[in-house]
């Protein structure tokens, strides 16, 4: 019988067009007197432009302008940054990091890669251990949480904890106190698997309440949020988001229209403008399967005008009334999945066992609900981010205010900061998005260090 021959490929071949044209990155001070100018020429490749945006929100950069062009197989792009104060990027060492890692020494992580929609999952990263979990919010659930872990002698070293549509998704990293390595022993893992499955159901055992499994592997933190809620599909609210969540000054405007002469459909939102904004319309768009040809990004005052024009990865564009009604509802959804609503407290005292446990439970005995939450160790500084408001969702009283002070203040520093979305401080809610970030995407760089 002949033997099959099959045609040799190099393995290095799709990565041909890289080395014989690799990126060219421009980092502009001269040319505009307000904000730093970046630019980035490269061969086109799936997931560029989230890979580039991604890079450019995880060093806090606030992105005033964007123009992108990837037709045919050339990606160039022009971004307007400025720093979080509204400045120019003159720090070298930020320069050198953008210059390093969107040029031709950068390299696409695993991270770009859609990771399947996991309720409950458990992995190991470095000497931490990433705890993912979803389900129905309710008030207390966080101080839940965390009690679990504290009981367990699991210390939380950082978080992330988003809610919307009452859906709760956190990301944890945590590790063993007596060890402060990952916890990897089967039985521990088994069992506060057991105990978050039970927090998390509630008394309820629908699905759609929380499920619980292992996943195998890690995405950027943020994009994982955005994942895990899509997933969820928590953009399906169903009516239950009220006036008193999103006011009508924070309703995006979408649509969804059709560019017959070029085959595109250009999705157009206008939005309050704030931090990251663009990364998470690029994030969901990217995980919806769809490609971005061209985007026109500005932002004037406190709002911000975005337009993309896109195909699906098949090459269609969306031509039915369901699909760009489906695309609508997702955009909001990750527009407002980061809105910083409600009171900001700052806390910052040394790290512990039991410490997020502790905080999470004054909070809930004072009758507040965590909306969002950040926390972060810096040494042996634990540093926690939360936005909250009252059980019922209306800002907390100055009562509240000065009760928390008392309780917490002679253990540790707080800071509270006036809602950026007040309607009795308009300044605040004009420049209030855009400098209030807390969230650490590179956490596991960070732990990887």
């Amino acid at each position: 019988m002949a033997k099959v021959c099959w045609p040799y490929f190099d393995p290095e071949y799709e990565n041909m067009s890289v080395r014989m044209n690799p990126p060219r990155v421009s980092v502009d001070n001269t040319s505009c007197t307000e904000c730093t100018v970046v630019k980035v020429d490269s061969v086109n490749k799936p997931g560029i432009l989230l890979e580039v945006v991604q890079i450019l929100t995880d060093l806090d950069l606030i992105i005033t302008k964007a123009y992108v062009s990837s037709d045919g197989g050339w990606f160039m792009d022009v971004f307007h940054v400025t720093d979080q104060q509204g400045k120019k990027i003159t720090d070298g060492k930020t320069i050198d990091y953008i210059e390093r890692a969107l040029g031709p020494k950068g390299h696409t992580t695993d991270g770009m890669k859609t990771s399947p929609g996991k309720r409950v999952g458990v992995h190991s990263v470095g000497n931490h251990t990433a705890i993912e979990l979803i389900g129905r919010d309710r008030p207390g659930l966080l101080s839940e949480i965390s009690a679990v872990l504290a009981n367990l002698h699991i210390n939380v070293a950082a978080a992330e904890v988003w809610t919307h549509n009452r859906r709760i998704a956190c990301v944890l990293y945590v590790n063993d106190d007596n060890t402060s390595g990952a916890v990897d022993d089967p039985n521990r893992l088994s069992i506060m698997e057991e105990q978050l499955k039970h927090i998390l159901r509630g008394c309820e055992d629908d699905d759609k309440v929380a499920r619980t499994s292992f996943s195998m592997g890690f995405t950027h933190v943020d994009r994982r949020l955005h994942q895990m809620l899509f997933a969820d599909r928590d953009y399906e609210g169903g009516g239950v988001t009220t006036e008193v969540d999103y006011p009508s000054s924070f309703k995006p405007k979408i649509t969804v229209e059709r560019c017959e002469e070029k085959g595109y459909s250009v999705v157009s939102v206008r939005c309050k403008d704030r931090a990251k904004l663009m990364f998470d319309i690029v994030c969901t768009l990217t995980d919806m399967q769809y490609v971005v040809f061209h985007a026109n990004i500005s932002s004037s005052g406190p709002y911000a005008s975005q337009e993309y024009f896109i195909r699906h990865m098949d090459g269609c564009t969306l031509d039915t009334e369901g699909e760009k009604e489906r695309v609508s509802k997702c955009l909001e959804a990750a527009i407002h999945r980061r809105v910083s609503e409600g009171l900001s407290l700052e806390l910052c005292a040394k790290d512990r066992v039991g410490l997020l446990s502790e905080v999470t439970r004054i909070l809930r005995e004072n009758g507040l609900s965590v909306r969002r939450a950040g926390v972060s160790t810096v040494g042996e500084q634990a540093v926690n981010v939360f936005y909250v408001r009252d059980a019922y969702g209306n800002p907390v009283d100055s009562k509240t205010i000065e009760a928390l002070r008392k309780e917490i203040g002679h253990t540790m520093m707080l800071d509270v900061k006036k809602d950026p979305a007040s309607a009795k401080a308009p300044e605040a809610e004009a420049s209030g998005w855009a400098k209030t970030s807390f969230f650490f995407g590179n956490l596991l760089e960070k732990f990887l260090a």
